[in-house]
């Protein structure tokens, strides 16, 4: 079912396999995560747990996960998106359990001063090039998600600019 673009992953004794959009997790994700952009360059944070990643977390109840993903966004990074746009899904396996966390990938379109509130220690924008030495996780998968990410949105705005300029 995985398409074989993306590699299989791992989190500890967790299994990450990814799914891309149109597939939609048959349960409700536990988790979004978002790759935020800013032209060519991704904002990470700087989470204490974590090291440098990408704003993700938990879905609380009675949320969508495209709410979830934004509020992450926010509360780790102060970062205002916009083109929020999902991209596909992880199946986390660890022994008999399965969960499903949703990706979307995303336009900041401005950052707040970052204060004591926030859920990071940091941000920072990145070049993909820099993220092997940088970055919490990192492995043939999340290249890959990185790259799918920036993919995405590229299209989305090249086709958002063509039909603008076809309607003036």
């Amino acid at each position: 079912m995985s398409n074989a673009k993306f590699p299989c992953g791992q989190y500890g004794r967790q299994k990450l396999e990814f799914y891309p959009a149109p597939f939609r997790s048959p349960l409700r994700a536990f988790a979004a995560l978002v790759f935020p952009w800013h032209e060519e360059k991704v904002l990470l944070c700087n989470i204490c747990d974590r090291g440098w990643c990408i704003p993700s977390g938990r879905v609380e109840p009675n949320e969508s996960s495209l709410a979830a993903a934004e509020r992450e966004a926010h509360e780790e990074a102060g970062a205002i998106l916009s083109d929020l746009l999902y991209i596909g899904c992880y199946r986390i396996t660890e022994r008999c359990d399965v969960r499903w966390a949703d990706v979307f990938t995303a336009h900041v379109e401005d950052l707040e001063e970052l204060s004591p509130e926030f859920e990071s220690i940091g941000r920072m924008y990145a070049d993909v090039e820099e993220l092997p030495d940088i970055y919490h996780l990192w492995n043939p998968l999340t290249e890959a998600l990185f790259l799918h990410s920036r993919d995405i949105l590229r299209r989305h705005r090249d086709c958002t600019k063509y039909l603008r300029d076809c309607s003036s």
